[in-house]
Parts: structure tokens; sequence; C-alpha cells
């Protein structure tokens, strides 16, 4: 019986069926290379699913806001004003140094805040723009819209050209799949991606954002329609890439009991950039009153933390909300200290972008985003150091906090919080090596994880 014990898996005396020559006295692994291969078989649907579902961050620059502004408003000289108007208003209420103090900040964090402020809104108050065809824009009829587009089009190519003057991200925000308003929305798409087309080379940080979706079929849908185009205008199949806009319950709870959120990013792999909560329109859905509409109701808690975990390693960005709270009039140091915290809270929580809708609303968003990121420095920066010199420090790290760790820094230096040689003074790494340790899977350093960062 010989014969059938060795055909069944057995192996000679010493031999391990994987692993070459035991040592005398060592066990023998029992599972054959047989064992092992039906094991490889039984794994290969989730290693597959694993590799193209779950590609994790590629590195890349996140955008740390998104401002959205009705779609004809848009000029080569938008952002500078905004800018302008950023920095007036803090100007009437006791600068920058002030505001920091309003949002919490000691006077040594203020005073180290307060001059990279100063720098993001002389030359890049706005790091993402959306140029809105929905509730910003409105129903003005299709010849309006369908002229509004195709300038739309031709400003963003301009400002992304040879004027320079458009922001590193910037797309539109067109109707939603309801039956209503899909046509209008298919069309504007269609002229705004035909005419950019027309006149040269895409924006590298082109961005389009489908609202209010509550099916996984007008994902599907809007995946159709951009590779369709990509076919039309002869682009790089996948070049055209999209936002869900997540304003309706019925895309975190569906029908059936499951989350179709969840669903998303394998029905349509590598075509959704991010996922957005929307504020208001969620919120209003539950019929939460308008007074207790806000970013910190524990049902818009509940509904972010569904999107962070169906997007959990997809490489899908998440964004946050707004609010409505503006500071304006006799409110402006009430409403930025209501944004600042609400800002804070969202990075504290892993969302580290948010939508913006007022000039004045950007000294805010700064100003909680680079105290966030410079507090948290000194420590990251320590405990990575720790790490990756393998010294002994207060804290032991596993390979997943220093991921962490190292994408809290990374992320610090690409919006201009931190700069680089503060990292290579403290952490001891420069930048590729940064990149690298916050996403492993890079093979070797990205050239898109340095865009766009700041000395």
């Amino acid at each position: 019986m010989a014969a059938s014990s060795a055909s069944a898996g057995q192996h000679p005396p010493g031999r391990s069926p994987s692993h070459g020559p035991v040592r005398q006295g060592q066990v023998s692994p029992a599972l054959s290379a047989a064992d092992l291969a039906r094991i490889d078989a039984r794994l290969a649907d989730t290693d597959r699913l694993l590799e193209r579902g779950y590609p994790g961050d590629d590195g890349s620059r996140q955008p740390v806001h998104t401002v959205y502004v009705p779609a004809d408003r848009f000029g080569p000289d938008f952002t500078a004003d905004w800018g302008a108007q950023a920095l007036a208003a803090t100007e009437a209420h006791g600068g920058l140094e002030r505001l920091g103090t309003l949002l919490g900040q000691d006077p040594e964090l203020a005073a180290a805040v307060a001059p990279r402020v100063r720098a993001k809104l002389s030359h890049e108050p706005i790091e993402d723009l959306r140029l809105d065809f929905e509730d910003g824009f409105g129903d003005r009829g299709d010849d309006a819209e369908d002229a509004a587009a195709v300038a739309a089009a031709s400003a963003v190519a301009a400002a992304a050209g040879t004027a320079g003057t458009a922001p590193p991200f910037i797309g539109i925000r067109i109707k939603c799949f309801e039956a209503a308003t899909r046509a209008r929305g298919l069309r504007t798409l269609d002229l705004f991606v035909s005419q950019l087309a027309a006149a040269g080379e895409l924006p590298d940080g082109l961005i389009l954002t489908l609202p209010k979706v509550t099916t996984v079929a007008q994902v599907e849908a809007m995946a159709f329609a951009v590779s369709r185009l990509e076919e039309a205008h002869s682009l790089p199949a996948g070049r055209l890439r999209f936002e869900v806009q997540v304003e309706t319950p019925q895309l975190i709870l569906g029908p059936d009991g499951t989350s179709p959120v969840a669903r998303l990013p394998h029905a349509v792999p590598g075509r959704i950039s991010g996922l957005h909560y929307g504020t208001y329109d969620y919120s209003a859905s539950l019929q939460i009153s308008a007074e207790y509409q806000s970013m910190e109701h524990p049902v818009a808690d509940f509904a972010k933390e569904v999107m962070q975990l169906a997007a959990a390693g997809t490489g899908i960005r998440l964004s946050d909300g707004s609010t409505n709270i503006l500071p304006v009039g006799g409110n402006v140091e009430q409403a930025w200290q209501l944004h600042g915290r609400l800002v804070r809270r969202s990075l504290e929580r892993g969302y580290y972008q948010g939508w913006d809708l007022h000039p004045a609303q950007l000294p805010s968003r700064f100003a909680a985003t680079y105290a966030f990121y410079r507090q948290g420095f000194p420590a990251a920066a320590a405990r990575l150091r720790h790490y990756v010199e393998q010294t002994a420090g207060g804290v032991l790290d596993e390979p997943a906090t220093a991921r962490a760790l190292a994408a809290f820094v990374l992320r610090g230096v690409q919006c201009g919080a931190v700069g680089a040689d503060e990292v290579l003074a403290l952490a001891g790494v420069g930048l590729p090596q940064l990149t690298v340790l916050a996403h492993p899977r890079l093979a070797a350093p990205s050239a898109s994880s340095a865009e766009g960062t700041h000395p």
C-alpha cells in the first residue's frame, strides 16, 4: 500500500511538501502540496476580489475641500477673487492669528498656522472647484443650460491651460439621474466633456459629480455614459471618473436590507473617485427639521460610518458635507467657530475633505485643517522615526499603525500644513520614502504623490 500512500500526498521522512529538507528532530508539515493547491484554488476568487476590489489608496493628493458654485459664475479670476475675499474677511476681524485663537489654538500654534494660511489664501485658495448645474443652477431651460455647459467647458479649458488659474481639481456637478432630470443631466455632461475634448487635453484634475444617487443602477448608467464619451472622443478607457453624492437613505439601506453604497465600488470598478455626504438632502429625507440638520447629527454620523466601511480599502476617497451657517454680517466669528469645529470633527473621524460654500469659509477651513496636522505632527513624526529606525519609543507601533502615521504626515505635507523639510528633520524620511511608508503597495515612489505639495 506504500504506492497508494505516496499518491495520497505523503512524503518521505525528513522532507516537507513545500519547504525542503527537515532537520533531524523537526516535525514535518502535514499539509501536502496538493492540500495547499486545493486551498489556493478555493481562495482564488478571494484573491481576485482583494486585488481588484481593494487596491488601496494610490497615494495621490486628496483636496481638503470642494467649493460649489453655480456653473455660470466661473471665470479666469474666480479663484483669486475668492482668495482676496477670504483674506479681507480675516483682516476685518483682527487677522489670521486672532482667527486661530477663536478656533481654540494656543498662541504658539496660531502663530505657526497663520502665515501658512495666508500663503494658501494668496496662492491656492481653492483646491477643488465644482461648477454646479444642479441645485446651484436650477432649471433655466434647455437653451440656457446648453450654452452654460459649453461656456463652462471653455472657461475650464482656458483656466487649466494658458491662463494657469484653475484649481488643482475642477469639474462639474450635473443634474441627477431621476426620470425628471436624467436627460438634462446627460446632455450637460455630454456637452461639457465634448467641448473640453475639442479644446485639447482634459485637465489632469478633472472631476465629475453625480448627485442624489439612490440605486446602483444609476451609478452603472453613469459609468456607461462616461465610457461612451471616452470612445467618442478617443480618450483612454477609465479616463473619466466621477464622484457619487450620498444624499438619500436608499443608498445607505436598500429595500432588500443590504447597503447599496457598499456595492458601488465593485459594480463599476475604478470609475468612482469619491463618496460625498450631502448634509441637507439626506437629513431632510429622514424628516429631520431644518433647525437640527447638521453634519454632526446622529443620522449623519451613521450614514458616514456606513460610507467609511463601504469605501475602506477600495481607493475611493470620502468627503463630508457642508454647513449652511455662513460667516457673513454680524455672524462672522460665531460661524467661523462652528465651521472650524466641524472641520476638526470631520478630520478626527477620518473624513479629510468637506464642502465650502462661501469665500469667508476658506480661512476657517485652512486654519482648522492646518492646526489639526501641526498639532499631531511632532508626536506622529517621532513615532514614525522610532518605527523606521527600529529604536525604542514610548509606543510599540505595528505596521498598520505606521502606515496610518505616515499617511497622516503625508496629508499634512500635501495640503501645505507641514513642510517636507520638517518631516525630514523630525521623522528622518524624505517625501518618496514617506509615500511608500503610507502606501506600501506602491512598488516605487509615485510622482503623483508629490503633486501639489508645498515646501
